[in-house]
């Protein structure tokens, strides 16, 4: 007599959770070894979002584009398109 052989569907279940443990261990030694003590918060003051403390420097922002023509970016000209 052979021996009872476990359903097909066991094996992929089985080799599913197994992942998922392994990547779920990855993401928690990855936020373990971060090294930001202090998270930080946001603060709202005169109208404007900001975030107090936290592991971000200054170095680490990403460089804003240059004015063109004097004017700042992202700011209108004053001229509109009339629809």
């Amino acid at each position: 007599m052979a021996p009872a052989m476990a359903s097909t569907g066991t094996l992929p279940l089985v080799g599913g959770i197994a992942v998922a443990a392994v990547l779920s261990a990855g993401a928690v030694f990855a936020v373990a070894q971060a090294g930001c003590d202090e998270p930080g918060s946001y603060r709202q003051q005169d109208g404007v979002v900001e975030l107090i403390g936290g592991c971000v420097q200054a170095e680490d922002l990403p460089v804003s584009p240059e004015a063109q023509d004097g004017i700042p970016p992202h700011t209108t000209t004053g001229t509109s398109v009339a629809p």
